[in-house]
């Protein structure tokens, strides 16, 4: 039986990692008890981001000591030969996480080597929320089943921008800021939460900073498209491995890349 056949089984123990994550993580977050770091590229790092990424890596390799790991934290771990990758974000937001504000989430997927993200999990206790999804399932939020939006115009549509020096670099920030004018309403949610509302119904597109990587997108990829959604890079391919990301309700998915190649 591959892991595609036992996707339930996948997905429950996802959800059984993101529990792991969720009793390391919030009581930290609630207790401020924990120092902070920054890495080469200036963003921060806590000793609760590597300890959570630590326990999720312990739980999976015991669970499935034939799949391979990516984290954030400590790269890739187990069989490298493996069409199985469990990729994983131990806190996403983690400049939130350290200024108290909630928007944070743990972040796990499984991806095919050849088929992509197949399942995905975000856990932000913080907001006392949880997605997921496992392919041909549907997506879930907090146990209830969740739809993307049947908004078919931009200037009906809410729209969630995050502004970054990577859209300066590519002279694309003029054109973000003309599909926020030109939409009904304009936000700033940042991170994983902007794709979940996607994912929702609430918002039906959300661009998101130049610079991911695959730990921000995997699991937010495979949770929009099985919401009814799309989850592309900037240009309009499905590449978790890129480093933008925008989601939408599919049928404003078109527009919204066109405006911005």
């Amino acid at each position: 039986m591959t892991a595609l056949d036992r996707l339930g089984a996948e997905l429950e123990l996802a959800l059984t990692v993101a529990d792991i994550a969720d009793h390391i993580t919030r009581p930290a977050f609630e207790a401020r008890s924990f120092t902070t770091e920054h890495k080469a590229d200036r963003s921060e790092v806590t000793e609760i981001d590597r300890g959570t990424e630590q326990a999720i890596v312990a739980a999976l390799t015991e669970a499935r000591p034939h799949h391979s790991i990516y984290g954030e934290e400590f790269g890739v771990v187990g069989d490298q030969s493996s069409d199985w990758q469990w990729v994983i974000d131990p806190i996403d937001g983690t400049s939130n996480f350290v200024r108290g504000v909630p928007i944070w989430a743990t972040l796990i997927s499984l991806v095919h080597r050849h088929e992509g993200p197949i399942l995905g999990v975000i856990s932000a206790p913080s907001l006392g929320r949880r997605w997921w999804s496992a392919r041909d399932t549907g997506a879930f939020a907090d146990g209830r089943v969740m739809r993307v939006s049947s908004t078919n115009t931009l200037d009906r549509a809410q729209v969630s921008v995050t502004f970054n020096a990577g859209w300066d670099r590519l002279g694309l920030t003029d054109r973000l800021v003309r599909l926020q004018q030109e939409s009904y309403r304009a936000r700033g949610y940042g991170d994983f939460w902007q794709h979940m509302l996607v994912a929702e119904g609430a918002v039906d597109i959300a661009v998101d900073a130049v610079g991911l990587a695959p730990y921000d997108n995997a699991a937010v990829q495979a949770i929009v498209e099985a919401a009814g959604g799309r989850h592309t890079d900037r240009f309009g391919d499905r590449d978790y491995t890129s480093d933008t990301a925008i989601s939408t309700n599919g049928i404003l998915h078109d527009e919204v890349i066109g405006r911005l190649c």
